[in-house]
């Protein structure tokens, strides 16, 4: 008996010993999957990542691209943690011109820039900062009066995507193939032109014809049209000076307005943390580079592609000026009336752009 207790007791502890090597093979074997299957810090952040298209109309080199996308781009993924990386696709390669907003809408794009004017009749409010007849005294100005008044305004127009920031080109001036010295000179005269800008033209006598900027070049080489409005810089962004030799100074005829927008289940899809950076970011990036930067281009142009085409700047008289308003002023009271046909106050709108204009203007001299 005590021999058969002595195996029995002998042939337990083997059992129960080998339970235990069991066991510990499968910890071992558990703890050593959980090592490989373990993610790197940096497979946690591509795993986090946000990837979003951003689509624009310039070329790679322009300084919209190369000064505002770019940089602000690599600052939300800096400030993210890279979390949220912005890739941004120029020159029509995502989206045309005037389809980057719909493209935005649809989630084409997660982000687009482009100009309010290529789509004339979508954002009917904010056709207001365009308006000839008011006074901005560059960019830095209207970029500032756009972005308050709109936020202020908060049309129906922009809210089916998140908008980040609007900035303009500020005024611009005419640059013809033949001198334009008055206003005889512009009558029937075929001038690129988009959104107001374009009536604005049939009110001084000009022929607009409607395309973005991108084709403005060609248009002008082949004498499809025989000028463009527009802000100086297009003259070295778009190399525009090369075809073009006169360039008639009428800065009340003309301000673009560009929306920065992102889609909305996009931006949604963000963490709040996430949008907060994206916010901020953006922020700074308008009062430090978007509102100013059509500015800078244009000193740029000037000392720039301007002198080396030694192309003629041309000075209206004070009385001719004052001819060139006069014909421009019903442009306003015709905003008015097509707001109050969509229930909007478009007087009180108009009446608030103008004083934002008085604020900005003493503080951006």
């Amino acid at each position: 008996m005590v021999v058969k207790g002595f195996w029995g007791r002998k042939r337990v502890g083997r059992r129960v010993l080998a339970l235990v090597l069991v066991l510990m093979l499968m910890a071992v074997a558990g703890c050593s999957k959980q090592e490989k299957t373990q993610p790197t810090s940096s497979q946690n952040v591509k795993a986090q990542q946000v990837e979003l298209k951003l689509a624009h109309f310039w070329p790679s080199t322009h300084p919209a691209e190369t000064q505002l996308v770019q940089p602000w781009a690599a600052e939300i993924e800096k400030a993210s943690n890279g979390q949220v990386k912005i890739t941004s696709y120029p020159q029509n390669s995502l989206a045309q011109p005037e389809a980057i907003y719909k493209a935005v809408k649809s989630g084409i794009a997660d982000i687009g820039i482009s100009c309010f004017s290529y789509t004339r009749g979508q954002f009917p409010v904010s056709e207001v900062f365009e308006l000839p007849g008011i006074t901005y005294n560059n960019s830095q100005v209207a970029s500032r009066v756009a972005w308050e008044g709109i936020q202020e305004f908060n049309p129906k127009e922009v809210q089916d995507t998140k908008l980040l920031m609007v900035l303009t080109t500020g005024p611009g001036d005419l640059y013809t193939k033949k001198p334009v010295r008055k206003l005889e000179d512009l009558k029937g005269m075929e001038i690129r032109a988009t959104g107001l800008s374009a009536k604005t033209l049939e009110c001084v006598g000009a022929t607009p014809i409607a395309m973005p900027q991108s084709d403005a070049y060609d248009a002008l080489s082949k004498g499809m049209v025989k000028g463009n409005l527009g802000p100086i810089e297009v003259l070295q962004g778009w190399k525009q000076a090369e075809v073009t030799k006169y360039i008639t100074k009428s800065p009340f005829l003309y301000n673009t307005l560009f929306f920065v927008t992102m889609n909305k289940d996009k931006w949604d899809s963000l963490s709040p943390d996430n949008q907060k950076v994206v916010e901020e970011v953006t922020a700074k990036f308008f009062d430090e580079v978007a509102a100013g930067l059509w500015d800078k281009q244009n000193e740029d142009a000037m000392n720039g592609a301007i002198k080396e085409n030694q192309m003629e700047i041309i000075t209206l008289s004070p009385a001719e000026t004052e001819r060139w308003i006069k014909l421009v002023e019903p442009v306003q009271a015709d905003y008015v009336t097509r707001m109050s046909k969509i229930g909007v106050d478009g007087q009180k709108i108009l009446d608030r752009v103008k004083e934002l204009a008085d604020k900005y203007n003493q503080q951006y001299k």
